[in-house]
């Protein structure tokens, strides 16, 4: 597979690039910066030493390519692709949010543990928001169950490359070292896509999705709780847990609790659900750079072009 990558200078496109070059059927054909055209890819992503030399560039060849990444930031796709004109046979991923709520276009939402069939057959497709993701994994096999009747209240906690390269005045060592801040609270832009899932697999949501998002003292990944008001038994949940997700490739129920480490640096989103009177209580965690943007993208990827689903994300977590 043929590969472009556009905003290939930011975390996001540092990780696909690394991902990219592991990969068994994939060739990175060009990877697009203005700002760094010229440059060595390693210069910028300097983890990159020694694997490639690869340079960026400021040209557009999508004549040469089978797929396109889009790296950008948010509300830049829809204008990319009113200037440009990428050949119809050239399929594109979007890691922003500019198509992930149906509307008129043609992208598929890239969520593979409910839309698989979809995007096996689409030429577009736009991947899902990290805390999207992740908060998704946690709550689906319940809205499957029709359990969302009732407010549900979410907590999740992010590392700070969700934030961008970009530096901010949230984002620099001195402010997010040793601190903890919500930001967004009822608010966040992934709301809409999360309950456009849960309506799709519940049939409704009359329910609110209560999300307050923190940012972490930490660089990568997401942990998230949940909390479902329901008198089902929680017996009767797990093994409705387990049964969504027994052929997902990459999403697992876990019997014990889980912990942030054991997701970091892997295309993994871990579940566990515990009872607490007619309280369920939902865990999830994942990698807020993989799973929850570049992974999934990847992993979309070999979907479209009917490969192996996991094939360049064995990944080795962090955990030790």
């Amino acid at each position: 597979m043929r590969i472009g990558i556009l905003g290939a200078a930011g975390y996001t496109g540092g990780e696909l690039i690394r991902l990219l070059l592991n990969h068994p059927e994939a060739e990175i054909v060009f990877a697009n910066s203005e700002s760094n055209a010229g440059n060595l890819v390693s210069d910028v992503h300097e983890g990159l030493i020694g694997d490639s030399d690869l340079r960026f560039t400021s040209d557009y060849p999508f004549d040469q390519v089978d797929v396109v990444f889009f790296c950008f930031g948010h509300g830049k796709s829809e204008q990319f692709l009113k200037e440009h004109n990428i050949p119809a046979n050239v399929k594109i991923i979007d890691l922003a949010q500019d198509f992930r709520i149906k509307g008129d276009h043609d992208y598929v939402y890239g969520l593979p543990e409910i839309n698989r069939i979809e995007i096996m057959r689409a030429q577009h497709v736009a991947n899902p928001g990290c805390f999207a993701t992740c908060i998704q994994v946690a709550l689906l096999p319940a809205a499957h169950l029709n359990l969302l009747k009732d407010d549900v209240a979410v907590n999740a906690i992010t590392g700070s490359t969700g934030a961008g390269q970009k530096p901010g005045a949230t984002t620099h060592f001195s402010w997010r070292n040793n601190n903890l801040s919500i930001y967004k609270p009822f608010q966040h832009q992934h709301i809409a896509e999360i309950r456009q899932s849960l309506k799709q697999v519940q049939g409704y949501l009359d329910a609110d999705i209560d999300f307050i998002p923190y940012r972490g003292d930490f660089a990568r990944g997401i942990f998230c709780t949940a909390v479902i008001k329901t008198p089902a038994p929680v017996e009767d949940v797990i093994e409705a847990y387990k049964d969504f997700y027994q052929d997902a490739a990459f999403t697992h129920y876990c019997d014990k609790s889980i912990d942030l480490k054991q997701v970091v640096n892997t295309n993994k989103a871990l579940v566990h659900v515990e009872k607490y009177g007619n309280k369920l209580l939902v865990t999830s965690a994942i990698d807020n750079l993989l799973k929850g943007a570049v992974g999934q993208a990847v992993q979309n990827m070999n979907i479209m072009f009917g490969i192996d689903e996991k094939a360049g994300l064995r990944l080795k977590a962090s955990a030790f």
